[in-house]
């Protein structure tokens, strides 16, 4: 019984250690002067939100959590290597018309 408590008491501060991280990186979202800090703030919350899949997948043992959180890890990826590109795009071009 023991067991139980000691893993009631680490999902309650996984949540809430999760939901702080969370917030600090939504924070970021809104206030990041460049777009680097946005798609950082933005990668942090979907890191974020995987852990909150996985630690709601444990508390609740709906192990189908687990392959939402593959399915938003992919998705996260993709999207942090497609607003890299398009930053990356987005210098060249800058760096183009200053240089004419």
């Amino acid at each position: 019984m023991a067991t139980y408590v000691f893993l009631d008491w680490a999902i309650s501060i996984s949540f809430v250690m999760v939901m702080l991280s969370l917030a600090v990186a939504f924070i970021r979202l809104a206030k990041g002067p460049t777009l680097a800090d946005r798609v950082v703030a933005l990668d942090m919350m979907t890191v974020s939100i995987i852990a909150v899949c996985g630690v709601a997948a444990v508390a609740t043992g709906v192990y189908a959590l687990l392959d939402v959180a593959l399915v938003l890890a992919l998705v996260g990826f993709l999207a942090t290597v497609a607003l890299a590109r398009y930053a990356e795009r987005a210098d060249a071009r800058r760096k183009e018309l200053t240089n004419d």
